[in-house]
């Protein structure tokens, strides 16, 4: 679980440092050109469909594991509109909350608590 932590802390502070160079020097508006790469029917494009899809299967599977409730809602748009370094974050959170129990971390503490007693 140390190497899975290491690997969320990288990412985040990698994805991060890229963005802030890159907002720098091309400003926050990411929206124009990831769009108009998908529009062109390209590789970048294809690339920015895939990570989409990503981002709402991530954002999908928060809400589940919070029952659609509005803090998991929350939660989803949050991670669909801030990505890598945000659902990281709150893996990260997660695991030091759950002690590392990878089914918690996956289901939700109330559907593994569950399936212990069913």
């Amino acid at each position: 679980m140390t190497l899975f932590r290491l690997l969320l802390i990288s990412i985040v502070a990698i994805v991060g440092l890229y963005t802030v160079v890159v907002i720098c020097e091309h400003g926050a508006d990411f929206l124009t050109p990831f769009y108009a790469d998908i529009a062109k029917m390209g590789w970048p494009g294809q690339f920015n469909m895939d990570f989409h899809a990503f981002l709402i299967l991530g954002s999908v599977w928060l809400m589940w594991r919070h029952h659609f409730s509005p803090l998991g809602i929350f939660f989803g748009l949050v991670i669909f509109a801030g990505g890598a370094p945000f659902l990281c974050s709150y893996l990260l959170i997660v695991l030091l909350k759950d002690k590392a129990d990878i089914a918690e971390l996956l289901l939700g503490e109330s559907r593994v608590t569950a399936l212990k007693q069913g």
